[in-house]
């Protein structure tokens, strides 16, 4: 669903008022419109007003007939619940948005965000594992946690049974950061409801699905894609060989992010995932120093010894490459679109239609399916990261890929 324009060199510009940041949602949240295609039509277009308008025109030329953009007074009813529930709109273009997530193929345009902005600005570690974690997971998660929080660090992680629920109790003091697979008020699960509370006290809850949205099994790779992005490092506690937090992993390395993982016994389901991650390169993580000596010099923090720890000024960057010059603007642009975007909406369909029509449940090596499809790799990769954050595909070992 696209039309063959070329992007403007006019950069589009950031939402200002309710009304852009209503327009900003609308386009979001509009039918066949991904964040790929948001960043792309808001290039096209320069603002999502003028986007909006042209919307049913590109759909029609996609032969799309009957296409309607979401409707205003749902996008001013999700707004309305999200100020009952004391959740904040955070747009890429604002100055809290997370910087280390701003850098990630496609981030999420916007965010909600219920607790303290602040400690979007701090260093932070993501830290995921087994929801059915042994107790040696589950300590392990518990000490490095806790150690790096003691040093300053945020973890991020997702709220799920195990792992996560033990890295987030054990950094609360501290701060840490909750990516929520559905909307930013619904407690998933359940059993940690009073733990979501907690953290919304002390540290941050954080999604980019619309507030009450209960979530669904193909909400969660792409929450995984934020935890890694908000990171600078994640490190994998334990994980089956085939579980989501390798999805995360597999994430990271594609931001180009560190990836660390804790070794387990090689009889135990559980650490297969790591020690596979161990075996392709991953660093091994004995205790806390070992994360620690993995980042970059000017991520570490000042230690704080008493808990909790001082928050740094909002807004204040974290690395130098990301701080603006005196003389540029003090909001930060909106992503360009990457080179793969050049494509038009019928040409991507058309390329994922034909992915999926070549895989099977028997499992096909990638560079043979280029092979098959004629089309150089570098516009085969982004769509097939798609296929799989939607669940529509499935990455095993070796380069193969199959159906879900």
């Amino acid at each position: 669903m696209s039309e063959d324009t070329h992007p403007s060199t006019h950069p589009p510009l950031p939402p200002t008022t309710e009304d852009d940041r209503v327009s900003w949602l609308r386009l979001l949240r509009s039918r066949r419109v991904g964040v790929a295609t948001f960043y792309r039509l808001l290039a096209e277009h320069h603002t999502a007003q003028e986007a909006l308008i042209a919307l049913p025109r590109i759909a029609r030329s996609a032969g799309v007939n009957g296409y309607e953009i979401a409707p205003e007074r749902s996008i001013r009813a999700e707004m309305r619940a999200a100020d009952d529930v004391g959740a904040h709109m955070i747009c890429i273009t604002d100055p809290t948005y997370p910087p280390l997530l701003r850098e990630i193929p496609d981030p999420p345009p916007i965010l909600w965000a219920i607790g303290d902005l602040g400690i979007l600005s701090r260093p932070m570690v993501g830290m995921v594992g087994a929801r059915n974690a042994s107790s040696l997971g589950t300590r392990m998660a518990r000490a490095l946690a806790a150690d790096l929080a003691k040093r300053g660090y945020v973890i991020a992680s997702g709220l799920a049974r195990g792992v996560d629920t033990a890295a987030h109790k054990a950094a609360l003091k501290g701060g840490t950061v909750a990516v929520m697979a559905g909307g930013v008020d619904v407690m998933y699960p359940a059993e940690n409801t009073v733990l979501a509370e907690e953290i919304a006290q002390t540290g941050l809850r954080l999604s980019e699905q619309p507030v009450g949205l209960i979530p669904q099994a193909r909400h969660f790779p792409r929450r995984n894609r934020i935890i890694s992005g908000l990171a600078s490092a994640t490190v994998i506690v334990e994980a089956a060989a085939k579980s989501g937090s390798l999805i995360t992993a597999r994430n990271a390395l594609e931001q180009g992010r560190d990836v660390l993982a804790v070794p387990g016994h090689p009889f135990d389901a559980r650490a297969a995932g790591c020690n596979q991650l161990l075996r392709d390169g991953a660093r091994l993580v004995r205790s806390a120093d070992d994360i620690v000596e993995a980042l970059p010099e000017l991520l570490h923090p000042t230690p704080q010894p008493d808990l909790p720890l001082q928050t740094p000024q909002p807004h204040a960057d974290i690395r130098p490459n990301i701080r603006p010059a005196a003389n540029a603007p003090t909001v930060p642009a909106i992503p360009a679109p990457h080179a793969a975007r050049t494509r038009t909406l019928r040409e991507t369909a058309d390329l994922h239609s034909e992915i999926l029509n070549r895989l099977g449940p028997s499992p096909l090596a990638e560079d043979q399916l280029i092979r098959d499809l004629k089309t150089p790799a570098q516009k085969v990769a982004p769509v097939l990261l798609d296929l799989e954050l939607d669940g529509r595909i499935r990455r095993q070992p070796g380069g193969l890929l199959s159906l879900t």
